[in-house]
């Protein structure tokens, strides 16, 4: 999938005052005007154990086609999709309610990231609040393209609304090329390659890229997906737990330490 294509045409388009726009479409600023499109599919958080079976579903269909040694080990939900901390997302249909995709994202409020099983990230990440998306799969077919972007989005506007400061990925070739076009920057010097335990021990790339600096460097490189993320509201991406789950984490956070 090409990450700096954005697939606009068939959709209808039209102007909305910023002003006017819900919690979870964040740091938007007042004086400006945005579109709104609506995709043929939702992105929601898993809130239940149906949709948890379907984000499986898709997740092993996925791995299945890229990497079967992998999928063999995800015919069912993992202990990770249950951890505090995490959330997994779920793209459905509007035409029949069937998946088409999924991802996983991990902050590191609770626990070290799943990457950190396999190198030990640099100083410039210690400290920080970190979210990694893990278990990406979408469906093979056309759709399945822009399914990733919307992922992508729903995964960049969670860690705003859950005050994230970097988002960290690691990915295999030539996966990493996405992320790279994304202005994501290396973790290992080099962009080094390194297997990873919590992926069948494949090579992958790690990089990293900071929220709070993200509009400046997309909108300063003219990056084509900076309007898709930024000035698109997509009200198919409904992200209205985010908020709840971010304060119910920290209040969790708070008895733990107390």
């Amino acid at each position: 999938m090409e990450l700096d294509t954005i697939v606009k045409s068939g959709h209808q388009f039209r102007v909305v005052n910023a002003s006017a726009l819900p919690p979870s479409t964040p740091n938007v600023a007042a004086e400006r005007t945005i579109t709104e499109e609506r995709l043929p599919f939702t992105v929601r958080i898993v809130r239940n154990d149906a949709q948890l079976k379907k984000a499986v579903e898709i997740r092993h269909s996925a791995y299945d086609r890229h990497i079967p040694a992998v999928a063999a080990l995800l015919e069912s939900a993992e202990a990770a999709d249950y951890e505090p901390g995490s959330v997994v997302l779920i793209a459905e249909s509007k035409l029949d309610g069937s998946p088409v995709g999924t991802m996983r994202i991990q902050t590191n409020r609770f626990r070290t990231l799943a990457l950190e099983q396999s190198i030990t990230l640099p100083e410039w990440l210690h400290g920080q609040s970190l979210a990694e998306a893990t278990r990406l799969g979408v469906a093979g077919n056309r759709v399945g393209r822009l399914v990733k972007i919307a992922l992508f989005k729903a995964y960049y506007e969670y860690c705003v609304l859950s005050e994230i400061e970097w988002m960290v990925i690691a990915a295999r070739s030539p996966l990493d090329r996405q992320y790279a076009a994304l202005l994501f920057q290396d973790v290992t010097p080099g962009g080094e390659f390194v297997p990873m335990r919590h992926a069948g021990n494949i090579p992958h790339r790690v990089l990293a890229f900071n929220i709070e600096r993200s509009r400046a460097v997309w909108q300063a490189a003219k990056h084509p997906l900076y309007d898709f993320v930024i000035n698109t509201r997509h009200p198919d991406i409904d992200l209205c737990d985010a908020g709840q789950l971010f304060a119910s984490q920290e209040n969790y956070l708070r008895r733990a330490n107390a």
